[in-house]
């Protein structure tokens, strides 16, 4: 063995001589040129596996070594008798026969008669056909009115439906015949002997529809829709209407973009002014393009969308180009809990003389008719279930309208015509703002139990004219439906409206421009309503409905009170063809 310092010594002189040994290589390297002939090609050697079975050197092997068990057993004492098990019955639920037609038919006071008749045939498998035919009349009565107050509105409807692997389609048409009355004669100004000299203040309205609907599954092109409406009265007004609507996906960039294409046709005419003899004409035509983007992430939704509309006036030939905002937004801040929302939109609202007329049936037929310009509408909310069975949402919203329609009581001219004797309403425009806030409560107990509770708050504010005429600041109505027992169900409809601005005005004929207007309050009114039935069974039903319960003759327009309080009473009879 070598000690540390003879180690040291020996690897200083092995270093040293390979040191060395280098460096005369070095000098003795012959400096000439290489020239190399063939390139070298390297080549790889198969590779083989080596393939071994390992042999046990085991001389010995082991076995198992048998056991032998001794039970010893001996007789228990035990009291316990098992009773027989049986299986449990689980309560079914009676199945509910469903039927494909039905048939209603109601009488109460005021001779009113409601019926309604609902048919529908499977033609195939997926193509049907259906029916229906409706019916509300009244004879009237109203206590204090001068003038006849029955009204009529009957209805019937035919629809075709075929549904295929890929799409599915309709197309259905109707007619509808609505009689009504300008009743509403301002008291103590007119007395019965000018209600008798005024004679028939009848006011029908006809209309015919015909529409078409088209929906297409994993295609681009989503939805078609097509409605054709002529509408009129007796008193020689007519109004075509056509639109067509389209919804198609485009492709951008890997993303899809949902387009809306809107075409809108308009014409119509009176056959007089409400001051001259002068015909008035009216139409218009609208095109209109709204793309909108979907943007999703996590609890996060956004549709970014803008709305393009063009609008000719057919009339005068002017042209117009809207462009709105169409923006919505929703984030799940709490699951279902609480869903925060919010959005600002606009469009051009056509305005049309059925659509006044189904909403104030006391228009005259002599109205000015145009398009809003709903400028943008924002709002703000939040949405969500307090429990499986409680449902609520609060908005608060600011929008702006150019050319927004309001109602007003017409002048009092005293002419031949029927409706000038303050018992008509016209049509005015203004620019308005509006400020609102609205809550709805819903409650769902596994639909035995339904209750739906709604309020709102408006304030209006106006540009021209000095009031926002028959728009009520405060709204509320509460709807509900209980299913007593088996056989037993009720209902409660609860309506709520604040007062109402209006104004009165008289004209002297042989000088238009000389009258006297004066402001008048419409009170506020409430409006209960209630219905009991019973289920005789599967086939019939009887009920009984109350309608204005309170018993208030309230005016919801100047002059025009309604009925009191109503009693109904009728069955529903189910069947199969």
């Amino acid at each position: 063995m070598f000690n540390r310092k003879q180690f040291l010594l020996l690897l200083i002189v092995l270093i040293t001589t390979v040191v060395v040994a280098q460096e005369r290589e070095q000098d003795t390297l012959n400096p000439d040129v290489i020239n190399v002939i063939k390139p070298y090609t390297p080549t790889i050697s198969d590779a083989f596996k080596v393939k071994e079975t390992p042999v046990l050197d085991v001389e010995e092997t082991t076995t198992k070594k048998e056991i032998k068990y001794n039970i010893l057993s001996f007789p228990v004492a035990s009291t316990f008798t098992p009773a027989k098990g049986k299986a449990a019955v689980v309560d079914k639920a009676k199945k509910v026969k469903l039927f494909d037609n039905y048939a209603t038919l109601g009488v109460g006071t005021y001779t009113t008669i409601v019926g309604e008749v609902y048919l529908n045939h499977e033609l195939s498998s997926g193509e049907n056909i259906s029916a229906h035919l409706g019916h509300h009349s009244s004879g009237g009565g109203i206590e204090g009115v001068l003038l006849d107050d029955d009204f009529m509105d009957s209805k019937f409807d035919l629809d075709y439906s075929k549904r295929e692997s890929d799409y599915d389609w309709n197309i259905g048409g109707g007619f509808q015949l609505q009689a009504f009355n300008w009743y509403g004669l301002p008291q103590p100004l007119f007395s019965q002997a000018t209600a008798d000299a005024i004679g028939d203040v009848g006011h029908n309205f006809t209309n015919a529809h015909l529409s078409g609907d088209l929906n297409v599954n994993d295609s681009f092109f989503k939805s078609a829709n097509l409605l054709f409406r002529r509408f009129g009265d007796n008193q020689g007004s007519g109004e075509n209407r056509f639109t067509a609507k389209s919804t198609f996906d485009i492709p951008v960039q890997e993303e899809l973009v949902s387009v809306v294409l809107n075409l809108d046709y308009l014409g119509g005419s009176f056959d007089r002014s409400y001051l001259a003899e002068t015909a008035l004409n009216y139409g218009n035509f609208q095109l209109g393009i709204s793309p909108t983007y979907e943007l999703k992430q996590e609890d996060l939704t956004v549709d970014l969308g803008v709305t393009a509309t063009y609008l000719n006036d057919t009339e005068t030939g002017k042209n117009k180009f809207f462009i709105y905002p169409n923006i919505s937004a929703s984030y799940r801040l709490l699951d279902d809990l609480a869903i925060a929302f919010g959005g600002i939109k606009g469009g051009l609202i056509q305005n049309t003389y059925f659509d006044f007329a189904q909403e104030n049936p006391f228009v005259s037929p002599t109205l000015n008719i145009s398009p809003t310009d709903q400028q943008f509408d924002a709002y703000v909310g939040l949405k969500g279930k307090l429990s499986n069975v409680v449902s609520y949402a609060i908005k608060g919203s600011y929008g702006s309208e150019k050319n927004k329609p309001l109602f007003v009581n017409n002048p009092i001219t005293e002419t031949e015509q029927a409706y000038t004797y303050g018992n008509s309403f016209g049509v005015v425009y203004d620019d308005v703002t509006t400020l609102g806030l609205s809550g709805e409560i819903g409650v769902d107990v596994n639909r035995n139990f339904t209750m739906t509770l709604k309020g709102a708050y408006y304030h209006y504010d106006t540009k021209f004219e000095s009031e926002d005429w028959n728009l009520p600041d405060v709204t509320a109505s509460l709807f509900l439906d209980y299913q007593l027992f088996e056989q037993w169900y009720t209902g409660v409809n609860v309506f709520f409206a604040g007062e109402r601005k209006d104004q009165f005005t008289i004209i002297n004929p042989s000088f238009p421009t000389a009258y006297t207007t004066y402001a008048a309050t419409l009170e506020s009114y409430f409006d209960a309503n209630a219905h009991v039935g019973y289920h005789v069974n599967d086939r019939l039903s009887v009920f009984v409905k109350g309608n204005n319960l309170v018993g208030e003759t309230y005016a919801k327009w100047q002059n025009t009170p309604v009925q009191g309080i109503q009693f109904l009473a009728g069955g529903t009879y189910k069947f199969d063809f």
